[in-house]
């Protein structure tokens, strides 16, 4: 079994765990608020889209990056659910999605990556076990 290498310690699960429950909740509100429109450089609000954009592709190459180097099978599987998600969001940004396919995905995406989140906060909150032999009596 391969160790953590990059949620290898308590502090480091608990801050992805809180970042991915500000995503989610931003995904929700992106989900309820959602005008579905494509981004246009002809619309009325070129500058959010155009940060929008940056954001989400800055987002979905980071996690991507982690995703490449997590070793550990869950961790995996973090970044996975994180960077697709973020994927999403960036495709409902460019092409719009009248039908919240890709917003509800995103929201799905990212309970899922909680749940996951709280399974690798647990593995490092259980107390390590005493080695046999390592007594100081």
């Amino acid at each position: 079994m391969y160790s953590f290498s990059i949620l290898n310690s308590r502090k480091r699960a608990i801050i992805a765990l809180i970042h991915t429950v500000v995503f989610l909740c931003v995904a929700v509100l992106q989900t309820a608020l959602s005008n579905a429109k494509a981004f246009s450089l002809h619309s009325d609000k070129v500058v959010g889209g155009i940060v929008l954009l940056i954001i989400y592709t800055i987002v979905a190459s980071v996690l991507l990056i982690l995703l490449r180097y997590a070793t550990h099978s869950s961790e995996r599987l973090y970044f996975a659910l994180c960077a697709t998600s973020a994927v999403f969001g960036l495709v409902h940004i460019m092409l719009g999605d009248p039908a919240l396919h890709a917003s509800i995905l995103r929201v799905c995406l990212l309970s899922a990556a909680v749940i996951v989140g709280f399974a690798i906060l647990r593995v490092h909150s259980a107390p390590k076990l005493a080695v046999e032999g390592t007594d100081s009596n």
